[in-house]
């Protein structure tokens, strides 16, 4: 194995490790404190496991309850939906070989958001659960396809960025559309909520809805290394070296669409975890586009679990959306990332 990709094993495992060490540390935090010594009580069968929950302390129960059914279930939606959101940001600008490219910045998230609006508004969640993510992936399906069209006629990143505004701008003003026509103000103030971005009160309900379509995505991207990495020396050396250009394109498409769809459809729109965590770890996997999809969708996952612990952390009587404050970290990153490239082409 070479030096790079030691290095990137090492990164894996230290990536590893700190998003293990956050999923303990976001179990013990919340209204009930809890200690880690609590929370492994909570989780493994011990030797109370074979008796009745008669027969156990209040205690225990409580803290089973709040841990396995409140906690738990946020931590797991927090580790799916940033690696979803890494991955997927990364296969983007392999694809697009565009480093600015990301879901939420290029009307991804908006689409799916706006899909899964509809299907809330107009109430066909109701009568299927699954027709939720199904509408929020198609849309998004259907964006990343707009700018990957744009993207093949040698657009330069300004004009995809443009692009990517006008889908946001678009997606947002029909979602606009729909709150205004909204029947009553619950009705608006739930999509309002919703649309912020959040993992507050999510079970294991939500996770079985978006487990299945997260994982398929994360597995199409996943499989995507060999060929990205061909194609970042251009899409004719990559044809030549073997590559079907035209797989590869649907390939990521259909993987950026299931896990983006999946996870809006679950938390709501997260945005700029694609953009920030690529860029944070690009340099340490030696600019590998196959390595830097693995180190992206952990990368992704401690960054969501720990804006997630944050902002519980510091909110007080009302929780402040996730949404919000992964967008306050982004937005600063992104401008930073312009300035720099502008500075680099004068």
């Amino acid at each position: 194995m070479s030096a790079a990709g030691i290095r990137a094993l090492a990164l894996n495992g230290a990536l590893a490790l700190i998003l293990l060490t956050l999923a303990l540390v976001s179990l013990t935090i919340g209204p009930v404190e809890l200690a880690v010594s609590e929370v492994a009580a909570a989780l493994l069968p011990g030797k109370e496991a074979g008796s009745s929950a008669a027969g156990l302390s209040d205690v225990l129960v409580r803290q089973r309850a709040i841990v396995a059914e409140i906690r738990l279930p946020r931590v797991l939606l927090a580790i799916l939906v940033g690696m979803s959101l890494g991955m997927s940001g990364a296969a983007l600008q392999g694809l697009l070989r565009n480093p600015l490219a990301e879901p939420g910045l290029l009307g991804v998230s908006s689409s799916a958001s706006l899909g899964a609006v509809l299907c809330l508004y107009f109430g066909i969640a109701q009568l299927n659960p699954w027709l939720l993510p199904a509408t929020a992936m198609g849309c998004a399906a259907l964006a990343t396809l707009v700018l990957y069209l744009i993207a093949r006629r040698g657009a330069g990143n300004l004009t995809l960025i443009l692009a990517g505004v006008a889908l946001s701008a678009l997606a947002s003003a029909l979602t606009s559309l729909a709150i205004n026509l909204a029947p009553n103000p619950t009705d608006v103030q739930d999509i309002v909520l919703w649309l912020l971005g959040s993992l507050a009160d999510r079970s294991f309900d939500d996770i079985r809805l978006c487990l299945p379509f997260v994982i398929a995505g994360l597995a199409l991207l996943g499989a995507c290394g060999r060929e990205l990495d061909a194609l970042s020396a251009g899409e004719d050396e990559a044809a030549s070296l073997g590559v079907n250009l035209a797989r590869l394109r649907a390939q990521i498409i259909v993987g950026t669409a299931l896990c983006v769809g999946a996870s809006v459809a679950v938390t709501g729109a997260i945005g700029f975890v694609g953009l920030v965590v690529p860029h944070m770890l690009r340099r340490a996997v030696g600019f590998h586009p196959a390595r830097l999809l693995v180190s992206s969708a952990l990368g992704g996952a401690v960054l969501v679990l720990a804006a997630d612990i944050v902002l519980r952390m510091v909110s007080g009587g009302f929780e402040l959306m996730l949404g919000v404050v992964t967008a306050l970290i982004g937005a600063p990153f992104f401008f930073a990332l312009v300035l720099r490239q502008r500075m680099g082409m004068a």
